[in-house]
């Protein structure tokens, strides 16, 4: 692109310079040549006016006209002291009279027409340029004929040479032109080349590499808009990695979390069908069985309530805060039985919309991960309020707490925070995850806040308006 530009530009540049110093040539040459035909028409009218009434005065007298022409043309010879005019009289084409050298009249190209009367015209002869003009004179005097030449060599000599000269000066020009135009777009394309670099960075794996910015021109702005692009680039490639990342984890958990039951559940079938077994023992297999299946059917419901909270668009309702408390006390007073925990719900807001069923789901999902955080003498304090003129609902546990790697993790499908992987409690650590969700749902925000040792505060933070 640039060896296109930088060859048509000059191109553009050679034609017109040129064409401008052919028309101030031609327009010079005109002009000199225009000059020299104003002063011989001049000159050549008035020695012929002059000549004819000498003609006259010459007949009056009774004297011979032909023999007295050359004194009759010499007073005229004054004209041509600067060696530049010739004058000439012809009688029926032959030359009766000459000023100077005749020998340039003998040029066929210089002698006068066969009608006699020609304007002035350039001829060439003997390497001299002239412009000629020639005439008959009046009756009765029509068979002489008056040629008058002026010597244009030295004007057309100089012309020429400052034509040289100026197309000369045009090729020096059109050289150091090139050098400054290719210098000039050696510097525009710079940058170019550099976003061209870049960009071949970025899409071999160096997201983070930019553009330098100088300056406040077109280049800045777009060497900045091509930053900003590169910006939301790896914004969105570190995203889809992120995401890709998850799925795979959420994979792998899947089939971690698969296996193990399935494991346990083919290899008591098998038993229960190779070995002979007593009637306990084949009670407890089938039991075993029966309860690893029951968790494969948790994770199954588990999996196709999150999906359906993730494509299906929720039906809310404005509810009283202190009924979704009571309900909540009541689902979870068989939880509590024996465990020496205690539970405070305190409300310093009305209502609230959402999905009541959803809502009930998300708090005792979260109340059930605090009663577990819990050991003996525990006490969870669920509060809703308002903070910063939005509606909150808090969960605040004094259990054992979590490190801030846990807790940037809690809410992945299938994650669990304790490395053992421990299933004594039944869940398969999608609970979170579908508390997420659920908020998600309801425009809220589910956030963290915990300290090893020094409990666990869960808050949902509603963004939209109540």
């Amino acid at each position: 692109m640039k060896q296109r530009i930088f060859l048509t530009t000059l191109a553009l540049f050679l034609f017109f310079f040129n064409l401008g110093i052919f028309i101030v040539s031609v327009t010079m040459f005109r002009d000199t040549v225009n000059r020299a035909e104003e002063r011989i028409l001049g000159e050549h009218y008035f020695i012929a006016s002059a000549l004819l009434k000498d003609f006259i005065a010459v007949e009056s007298r009774g004297a011979d006209l032909d023999g007295s022409i050359s004194l009759l043309l010499k007073p005229y010879s004054y004209l041509s002291g600067d060696n530049k005019t010739r004058l000439a009289l012809y009688k029926n084409d032959q030359l009766i009279y000459s000023d100077q050298n005749a020998s340039v009249l003998e040029d066929n190209s210089l002698k006068p027409p066969v009608g006699g009367n020609r304007l002035a015209t350039i001829r060439k002869a003997s390497n001299q340029t002239y412009v000629i003009v020639s005439g008959k004179l009046s009756d009765p005097y029509h068979s002489y004929t008056l040629v008058y030449l002026y010597d244009t060599t030295e004007a057309i000599s100089s012309w020429s040479h400052l034509k040289n000269n100026l197309f000369l000066a045009g090729f020096a020009l059109s050289i150091l032109l090139a050098f400054g135009l290719l210098l000039v777009l050696n510097r525009i394309f710079r940058p170019f080349k550099q976003i061209s670099r870049t960009a071949k960075d970025i899409a071999g794996g160096a997201y983070e590499t930019r553009l330098p910015v100088s300056g406040g021109d077109e280049l800045s702005e777009m060497a900045q808009s091509f930053n900003h692009m590169a910006e939301e680039i790896q914004l969105r490639i570190t995203e889809l990695k992120n995401a890709a990342d998850q799925k795979q984890q959420f994979v792998d958990n899947f089939a971690h979390e698969l296996r193990t039951p399935l494991t346990a559940i083919y290899g008591y079938a098998e038993y229960i069908q190779k070995a002979v077994m007593s009637e306990d023992d084949s009670l407890s297999a089938l039991q075993y069985i029966m309860s690893e299946s029951r968790r494969l059917q948790t994770i199954a419901f588990q999996l196709l309530e999150l999906a359906n909270l993730q494509n299906n668009p929720l039906t809310c309702e404005e509810l009283k805060v202190s009924d979704l408390f009571h309900s909540v006390r009541q689902t979870l007073y068989g939880k509590l039985a024996g465990k020496y925990i205690q539970i405070e719900f305190c409300s310093e807001i009305e209502t609230i919309r959402g999905d009541v069923s959803l809502l009930e789901s998300l708090l005792i999902n979260l109340i059930d991960n605090a009663i577990k955080a819990c050991g003996k003498d525990g006490h969870i304090d669920v509060r809703a309020a308002m903070e910063n003129e939005k509606k909150t609902i808090s969960v605040q546990d004094n259990g054992k707490g979590m490190t801030q790697e846990v807790l940037s993790q809690i809410t992945e499908p299938f994650y669990r925070g304790e490395k053992s992987r421990n299933r004594n409690d039944g869940g398969a650590g999608l609970g979170l995850a579908i508390c997420k969700q659920i908020a998600s749902s309801h425009g809220a925000e589910l956030s963290f806040i915990s300290r090893p040792g020094e409990g666990t505060t869960a808050k949902i933070t509603f963004t939209t308006s109540q």
